[in-house]
């Protein structure tokens, strides 16, 4: 883990564990390392220093509280993209979080959507082309 290039290190936050652990197989099938789970404002907030992406979903244990951890994830230099079933619920943007994509999302999805994160975290590559489902806030 401590080989890993800068921003190969992504963080998983979403209530539902099966669902976690079916975007953590596929994010360590594409090639990145997973630092952490969480399921809840906590949990989240515990793992921060250790995450360079995160993924987090809206809904979690405690609440609607996905895009509070969002923003402040980005505000601490994360790059964040929300996954989540309600994507009306931050369509209009989060602040310095990249974008949303609408669960479910395919392993190929996944895998473009992790690459295009990183891309953008490790170098602020806006030229990189964004996964065709993913909504880019402005």
């Amino acid at each position: 883990m401590e080989n890993l290039k800068p921003c190969q290190k992504i963080l998983i936050v979403a209530d539902q564990y099966l669902i976690a652990m079916m975007i953590e197989d596929a994010v360590i099938a594409a090639g990145f390392d997973v630092c952490g789970m969480a399921a809840c404002r906590q949990d989240a907030i515990d793992l921060f220093d250790k995450a360079d992406i995160a993924l987090v979903d809206v809904n979690l244990r405690d609440g609607k509280t996905g895009p509070d951890i969002g923003a402040e994830l980005a505000a601490a230099g994360k790059t964040v993209i929300f996954m989540t079933g309600n994507p009306k619920e931050v369509a209009s943007g989060v602040s310095g979080a990249l974008g949303v994509i609408s669960k479910p999302v395919l392993d190929a999805e996944l895998f473009e959507l992790v690459s295009y994160a990183a891309a953008r975290c490790a170098d602020g590559d806006d030229s990189a082309l964004p996964p065709r489902n993913l909504h880019l806030f402005a």
